[in-house]
C-alpha cells in the first residue's frame, strides 16, 4: 500500500466536466494498493493518515494533525502508485492489486479515517478524474507499508 499525502488550501475531483467532491483545507491523499496487502495495512495507514504532524502550530512547527485542525481529507484511488519502473520507460502495473479488491481496500481506508473523526469525501474508483488542488507549502509526504510497521 502506498499513499501521497497532500496538504492542501483545497482539493476537488472533477469526472466528466462534474466535480464530484471538494474540500477545503485537509489533506488529498492518491491512495494505491499492490498485491500482498493486507487489511491490517489499510486500518494502519488511515492512522497514520489521521495523525500525521504536518500542519503548523501557532510557533510555526509542523505539529497538528488533519484532526487537529478540524480539516477534511480528500481520499482518491491511484492504482498508478504501484507502478514499477526500474525497467525501461514504460511502467509496469503488474504489481497492482486486483481492481475488486483495491477498490475493497479503498473503502476500508475511508471507513478508518471516518471511524477516526476526520470527514471524508472521495473521487470515484476506476474514473477518469482530474484533480485540483493547491498545496500548502508545498507539503508532500509519500507513505509505504515500511512506515507503518
Amino acid at each position: 500500500m502506498k499513499a501521497c499525502i497532500q496538504r492542501v488550501l483545497s482539493g476537488k475531483v472533477v469526472v466528466g466536466g462534474e466535480t464530484v467532491s471538494e474540500i477545503g483545507q485537509g489533506l488529498v491523499v492518491l491512495v494505491g494498493f499492490e498485491k500482498g496487502d493486507l487489511k491490517s495495512f489499510v486500518e494502519k495507514m488511515a492512522d497514520k493518515v489521521v495523525n500525521l504532524r504536518i500542519f503548523e502550530d501557532s510557533l510555526g512547527k509542523m505539529n497538528l494533525s488533519v484532526k487537529d485542525i478540524n480539516g477534511e481529507i480528500l481520499a482518491v484511488p491511484n492504482f498508478t502508485l504501484a507502478a514499477d519502473c526500474r525497467k525501461g520507460r514504460r511502467p509496469s502495473f503488474q504489481s497492482s492489486e486486483e481492481p475488486i479488491r483495491a477498490e475493497e481496500f479503498f473503502n476500508l481506508f475511508v471507513e478508518e479515517c471516518k471511524r477516526r473523526e476526520v470527514p471524508v469525501k472521495t473521487g470515484i474508483f476506476g474514473a477518469d478524474m482530474k484533480v485540483h488542488l493547491i498545496n500548502d507549502g508545498p507539503v508532500t509526504i509519500i507513505l509505504t507499508n515500511d512506515d507503518i510497521k
